[in-house]
């Protein structure tokens, strides 16, 4: 009996000394939006980290952590707020040094480093994992805004995108069309909206192209928008020049008429008056 209680001690001692690395991927993770993930991180060789600290963080967000487990139970202290009931460990797999983390209900402002940080009482060790959040765009539109100084306004819009987008008109040959600087809204959960307004010349096609593009994560959207010549017509100087002439002719036309008939009921009756 005694010599197997020597034995006992003398093992957990050497365990307490025992040195151990921390891996996981060196590739990117690219997790799509809404999916579930996993991080990747393990101890080699392989001992349990049941009675270790596991310690998860985003290295952007340096107030609080994303998930910590010490002396055999979840510390919910300091947690911050979006990991809250999204993050857990495998705890039957901490016997055999497997540390990954479950990340449930991925959304934009999940992208970033995060650190897989480990420690015994006597040695830790850490692993960087980088994580790309993938948006799945909901809709691109066009919109038609009517008549500008010097054609026809159009309007691209497009949401739901994770990393920001870039978003440009192309004309009926392809080519750039010059615009103003895109409206960028980025919502609680990271994910972009994006819209850019252009003024469109009359073409031989009239075919526009609005794109919606994020080369990072090799996505790209398209919106056509065709125009047909006679709102081009409408809109052009002359035109809306002669319009407006008219109508001032019109309008000073029936005033005359009004005019004159008042003017000559006037007349009549002092006529009457008179031969009375």
């Amino acid at each position: 009996v005694c010599v197997c209680v020597c034995v006992c001690v003398c093992v957990d001692y050497y365990l307490d000394l025992w040195t151990f690395e921390v891996l996981g991927p060196t590739d990117l993770i690219v997790a799509v939006a809404g999916d579930d993930i996993i991080l990747p991180c393990y101890l080699k060789p392989n001992i349990s980290a049941e009675d270790m600290t596991v310690d998860w963080l985003n290295l952007i967000i340096t107030d609080g952590h994303v998930y910590r487990y010490q002396n055999s139970k979840i510390i919910r202290d300091q947690q911050i707020p979006s990991y809250i009931e999204r993050t857990s460990l495998f705890k039957e797999e901490l016997w055999r040094g497997n540390t990954s983390l479950k990340l449930t209900r991925v959304q934009g402002t999940d992208e970033g480093r995060y650190k897989c940080f480990i420690q015994s009482k006597s040695c830790n060790g850490e692993f960087i994992i980088r994580v790309l959040v993938k948006g799945e765009p909901v809709t691109t539109s066009g919109v038609i805004e009517g008549h500008r100084e010097g054609g026809m306004g159009l309007l691209c819009e497009s949401e739901g995108w994770h990393p920001e987008p870039e978003l440009v008109w192309l004309g009926s040959e392809g080519v750039h069309l010059s615009a103003g600087p895109p409206e960028t809204h980025r919502d609680l959960e990271g994910f972009y909206t994006v819209k850019l307004h252009v003024i469109v010349q009359e073409t031989d096609i009239n075919r526009f192209t609005c794109r919606v593009q994020q080369s990072r994560i090799n996505e790209k959207m398209e919106r056509f928008t065709s125009l047909v010549s006679e709102l081009f017509d409408y809109a052009t100087p002359w035109r809306i020049s002669s319009i407006v002439l008219c109508c001032l002719g019109a309008i000073t036309g029936l005033a005359l008429a009004i005019y004159c008939i008042c003017n000559k009921k006037g007349n009549d009756n002092i006529l009457h008056l008179q031969v009375i």
